[in-house]
């Protein structure tokens, strides 16, 4: 051990024993000195490896005593990043904090709130969460954003955890994520297709058969599904397949990956060779390469030479993605709305400004020569077709994607207007109370700096998006009401209603008749209570997100798809979620679930009154309520214990 090593773990040790021995009333004074002889091991080669020696003393010795990391069982894998990314102390701190649960994983330090299983469980949620830092991308835009000068000690970190955990538990838990997030078909899969290749690189001959098999799915739907695909990686080869199989063939090749698409919501760079070969060769056999039902061959057969002309333009490999929203739009029949077809057809002749093919460029990293236009093109296929994949991304934009979700099932000719003024002409314009709003005359927003890890149509819309509605919110912002009341009808359309109830008074935070607000959603939506009024549109509500401890994080904008039953006979509300991930766990055991409640792909759903515990805020049409007074005062009772047990903690009660 070199000798400089051997005087800084020194020194490490006698700052930590010195911490150790310090009364209860003045280690904070101690560590200081711990962390800033940890901060210099973790910059050596075999740093983390001394540090690790000393992980069981960590507690006992009081390195976290009176801090956020104190409470080993109350620690958050989702807040890991964020500390790992910030400047100074916080950095320090969570390496040594996951160096202490990896003693506790392993064996080597126990403590009497967490569990060796509980913290390898919190230790894989912490690596499956954290893929980017795990397995870096080595493009500019990662080396840029990161302007903490952390990313060598995460990863390092990172890599150290990985290679004492278990790979066969680690492989489970990214397998597990990887069914949960495909299960809401984001129309963003960067982040899937990390699981699924740090996965492969990590199963060996021990990994689970059961594992292995599952796994194998998710690889071969990007990398080839079909045996033909497979065999021949190389696409120029695959092609050159193509050429000389019989239709019969062609077929059995088309229902291979189209089934593999369709299973997984991935697909594979084989598929837009398959596609665009067919399209100049044979046209009728689309069908079965997008695994149409009858009425998407119906909207297919009506549309044919518009469907072969976006495929010419817009799928290509790198592009792959909207063969899915390609199939999904035509089965929702929007080719069928009479602005679409020349709304598309705009789009592959448009003059795109040069700032905006800029971002389109970078933000896709489509390469292949593909133009701006191919990749605009490409996103509004899949926004068409998946209008409940779209994410807010990195940003506090969830009203712009909300937006954009609406429009794309409910008014795609709108959509199809606004996309080519904001990528044409840099500007869109909305009217609010008689006047107009212009967005190039704007500054701010919610995201004045956007994070562009967004789909195209996204990465377009959500700047002027963002600035109107912002606009918009500043305009009402002394009416001495919540501004969603006036802004969202102007904004979303004349659907929502323009009845609106909330949980709290904006101005002075007091929650006030909260069983009353009860009741009117209830008599407003649930089909029990609200004389069997149906959802026609999509009702943009306001939540409180909670985190797992059910304490209140903030607002948030989501939209109730609609209310049906679930497999059990529960009614439970069924919602869109911009967030990215729409099974976040709430708190108080309100998990919202994506899969296997009777879900759409892209929706999330709760019970009705584990949802109405979390609303703050919805819109309903005053002549279609039922009555109030029947909703049972056993519901409202354990609807407001838990929202004055979880987000009514931050408010006072009247």
């Amino acid at each position: 051990m070199p000798q400089s090593t051997g005087v800084i773990v020194e020194r490490f040790e006698k700052a930590l024993n010195d911490l150790d021995q310090a009364q209860p009333f003045v280690k904070s004074k101690y560590q200081t000195d711990v962390y800033q002889e940890a901060n210099r091991l973790i910059e050596m080669e075999d740093g983390l490896e001394h540090l690790y020696k000393h992980a069981n003393q960590f507690e006992q010795s009081g390195v976290f005593q009176d801090g956020p990391w104190e409470s080993a069982d109350k620690l958050q894998p989702p807040l890991v990043a964020g500390s790992l990314k910030a400047k100074g102390l916080p950095t320090i701190i969570e390496v040594l904090s996951e160096l202490r649960m990896l003693a506790i994983a392993k064996g080597d330090a126990t403590n009497p709130t967490v569990s060796k299983e509980m913290a390898e469980e919190f230790l894989n949620e912490v690596m499956v969460l954290n893929l980017d830092i795990l397995f870096p991308d080595a493009s500019e835009s990662s080396r840029v954003e990161d302007d903490s000068g952390n990313s060598e000690k995460a990863q390092k970190l990172f890599q150290f955890l990985i290679s004492h955990l278990s790979s066969k538990a680690l492989v489970r838990t990214l397998i597990s994520e990887i069914e949960r997030l495909t299960a809401q078909r984001p129309i963003m899969i960067k982040r899937i297709v990390s699981m699924i290749q740090t996965a492969k690189q990590m199963t060996n001959a021990d990994s689970e058969p059961e594992d292995q098999e599952q796994l194998q799915t998710y690889i071969a739907a990007l990398e080839g599904p079909s045996p033909l695909s497979h065999k021949y990686k190389d696409l120029h080869t695959y092609r050159s397949q193509l050429k000389d199989m019989e239709r019969n063939d062609l077929i059995s090749e088309s229902v291979s990956l189209a089934k593999s698409m369709r299973t997984t919501g991935l697909v594979a760079p084989h598929h837009a060779t398959l596609i665009r070969f067919l399209s100049k060769r044979m046209p009728g056999l689309l069908t079965y390469a997008l695994g149409l039902n009858s009425k998407g061959l119906a909207n297919l057969e009506e549309n044919d030479e518009l469907v072969r002309q976006m495929i010419k333009a817009a799928i290509f490999p790198a592009t792959r993605q909207a063969i899915y929203g390609l199939a999904l739009m035509l089965e929702r029949g929007v080719l069928s709305h009479s602005p679409v077809a020349p709304g598309l057809r705009r789009l592959i002749e448009l003059d795109i400004r040069p700032e905006v093919r800029k971002d389109l460029y970078q933000a896709s990293q489509a390469g292949e020569g593909l133009t701006a236009n191919s990749i605009l093109v490409a996103g509004t296929i899949q926004v068409l077709g998946q209008p409940l994949g779209v994410g807010q991304g990195f940003n506090p934009t969830c009203q712009a994607a909300r937006g954009i979700s609406l429009w794309a099932q409910h008014a795609p000719g709108f959509l199809l207007e606004i996309i080519p003024r904001a990528a044409r002409d840099g500007d869109i314009d909305f009217t609010f109370e008689g006047q107009a709003i212009n967005s190039q005359h704007l500054s701010g927003g919610l995201a004045p700096n956007l994070h562009t890890e967004l789909d195209p149509v996204s990465l377009v819309l959500v700047p002027h998006l963002d600035r109107i509605y912002s606009e918009m919110m500043s305009r009402v912002a002394l009416r001495g009401d919540d501004g969603h009341r006036w802004v969202n009808p102007a904004f979303y359309g004349n659907w929502v209603q323009k009845g609106f109830n909330s949980a709290f008074d904006p101005l002075t935070g007091y929650v006030l008749d909260y069983p009353g607000f009860v009741k009117l959603f209830y008599a407003t939506h649930h089909p029990e209570y609200n004389d069997d009024y149906e959802l026609i549109y999509p009702n943009p509500v306001g939540i409180f997100i909670t985190n797992v401890h059910g304490k209140l994080l903030g607002l948030h904008a989501i939209s109730i798809t609609r209310i049906a039953e679930g497999p059990d006979g529960e009614y439970r509300v069924f919602f869109y979620n911009p967030n990215n991930d729409g099974s976040q766990n709430w708190g108080q055991s309100i998990e919202p679930s994506v899969q296997g409640n009777g879900e759409e792909e892209g929706e999330s759903s709760l019970p009705f009154d584990e949802f109405t515990s979390r609303l703050y805020a919805f819109h309903y049409n005053p002549y279609e309520q039922g009555d109030a007074y029947a909703v049972d005062t056993a519901i409202v009772n354990k609807i407001l214990t838990l929202a004055k047990e979880s987000w009514g903690k931050d408010y006072t009660w009247v």
